[in-house]
């Protein structure tokens, strides 16, 4: 990947990232009771203890960060970082309303982390990993700024069809225009998908591979319209997939995900399985 790409990259990401911030503020509490499951496991994996200095790439509004400095306690210190300032700006919003003092958060490139060699007790990370234009660079970093028996603990999402969170707009989607094939060379939602691939490029980079587990959950929303709402505002690589449709398509689009999403409906709540993998390493 050329150097240009990746600037490329990174800027789109910047600024789609940016434009859904307020979005993912005014779902802040159905994401974040979607994802606890997530959270609470890697704050555990990281082996988060009292005064550790823990580092999450791609905090995004500030989670798992903002668990995490609550788990280190006063005597320790986290540091939340993202490319995009709209969604820090948003996590540093729920810190203050939360009391939580001992968190800072700052833009920054997961792959030229601006840090110090042998900073931080454990890096943790969720759902960014798989977005980076060049994993096995970011890794590296990782290694350099973890202490000796420091941890990195990472969730990234497992294969598409164990999704339905995730696959039912792309499904929907596939009738109307041509999706690509997955590049395991590019960033995207399931580019880390197979299993002990992120815990290679960890070993690679000079860690020790402790565990590569793929952990099942389901996300509930209160009807198909709610999932579709919450997806269509805070999914940024969807949205720019749904503006190729002509106004009809993304009618009849909108019309496919709730019918199909309404099949996973139990006790009049909409239930729809997610599947994550967690890579946990710890650096010799």
């Amino acid at each position: 990947m050329s150097q240009i790409d990746v600037k490329q990259i990174i800027e789109t990401q910047r600024q789609d990232w940016n434009r859904v911030a307020p979005a993912w503020e005014k779902w802040d509490q159905l994401l974040e009771r979607n994802m606890a499951f997530v959270n609470y496991r890697l704050i555990g994996d990281a082996r988060l203890c009292f005064g550790h200095h823990v580092l999450d790439i791609g905090c995004g509004t500030g989670y798992p960060a903002l668990l995490a400095a609550q788990a280190v306690g006063s005597a320790g210190r986290v540091t939340g970082i993202d490319l995009a300032k709209e969604m820090l700006e948003v996590a540093k919003r729920k810190a203050q309303t939360l009391g939580i003092t001992n968190i800072t958060f700052q833009t920054a490139d997961a792959t030229t982390l601006p840090f110090e060699a042998d900073s931080y007790d454990a890096v943790i990370s969720r759902f960014c990993l798989m977005f980076l234009p060049d994993v096995s660079k970011a890794m590296s970093g990782i290694a350099r700024i973890l202490k000796r028996g420091g941890y990195l603990a990472a969730a990234v999402w497992s294969s598409a069809d164990k999704n339905p969170f995730l696959k039912i707009p792309m499904d929907a989607l596939r009738k109307f225009i041509e999706l690509p094939p997955s590049d395991p060379e590019q960033p995207g939602l399931f580019r880390l998908a197979k299993a002990g691939e992120l815990l290679g490029i960890a070993k690679q980079a000079g860690l020790q591979g402790l565990a590569d587990e793929e952990i099942s959950g389901e996300t509930s929303f209160e009807s198909a319209d709610e999932y579709l709402a919450s997806l269509m505002d805070m999914a940024a690589p969807l949205q720019g997939l749904f503006n190729k449709l002509s106004p009809p398509q993304r009618d009849e689009a909108r019309i496919e995900i709730k019918r199909t999403a309404d099949k996973y409906k139990k006790d009049d709540k909409i239930f729809l399985p997610i599947a994550v993998r967690i890579a946990v390493a710890k650096k010799p």
